[in-house]
């Protein structure tokens, strides 16, 4: 009878973990992600982000810019931000569950032009209580590399609507392989997916 009792509570246990496990395998495909901002962007040592024309440059900005230009190398440096949502909060029959985002293999893309790639840092907690997680991706390229095609008015431009002081996202977008760990370890989406600043996209 003993014997016959536990088996039955091994036996529910075990149903409430599967049914956990599903419940955290299905919300893992809806983790959703959304560019937020750029920002403290860097072009050849000079601080993009608090100019907001070309004629607001200084002598001194000007003469750096076209310095480095000249010797082919336009070395940059910003953040993109970008919202991680956990939808899987409990306000349905699930209970919430909590994701960690372990990696986020990204591509980053500028006017449809591929560029840098990179990863997190470190994991990333990803709660489900209806909030969003931001995460930091520290980029590091030589905007002269991927549009010297531009010229140097073109890619001071291009700097200023992306970091500038009336800067937007809106040209950016990441092509990203989230890998989310889940109750039965790290699963990595089966599509890449695109991140962009107009909507929360997973899938």
């Amino acid at each position: 009878m003993r014997t016959l009792l536990l088996l039955s509570v091994v036996f529910l246990v075990s149903c409430a973990s599967i049914r956990d496990i599903t419940n955290s395998l299905a919300s893992l495909q809806n983790m959703q992600f959304k560019l937020t901002g750029l920002t403290g962007m860097r072009l050849a040592g000079v601080d993009v982000s608090r100019i907001a024309s070309p004629s607001s440059l200084s002598i001194s900005d000007g003469l750096a810019l076209t310095q480095a230009f000249a010797r082919r190398s336009l070395p940059t440096t910003f953040v993109v931000n970008v919202d991680a949502k956990n939808p899987n909060t409990g306000t349905s029959t699930a209970k919430s569950i909590p994701l960690t985002l372990n990696g986020l293999d990204w591509r980053l893309l500028i006017d449809d032009k591929p560029t840098i790639s990179g990863d997190l840092d470190k994991p990333v907690d990803v709660p489900g209580n209806g909030k969003t997680t931001q995460i930091p991706l520290a980029v590091s390229m030589d905007m002269y590399s991927f549009f010297a095609d531009k010229g140097y008015d073109g890619i001071v431009n291009l700097a200023l609507a992306l970091g500038g002081q009336k800067g937007s996202t809106s040209r950016v977008k990441l092509d990203a392989m989230p890998t989310v760990g889940t109750p039965l370890g790290p699963m990595t989406y089966p599509n890449r997916i695109a991140i962009v600043d107009t909507e929360f996209r997973g899938k």
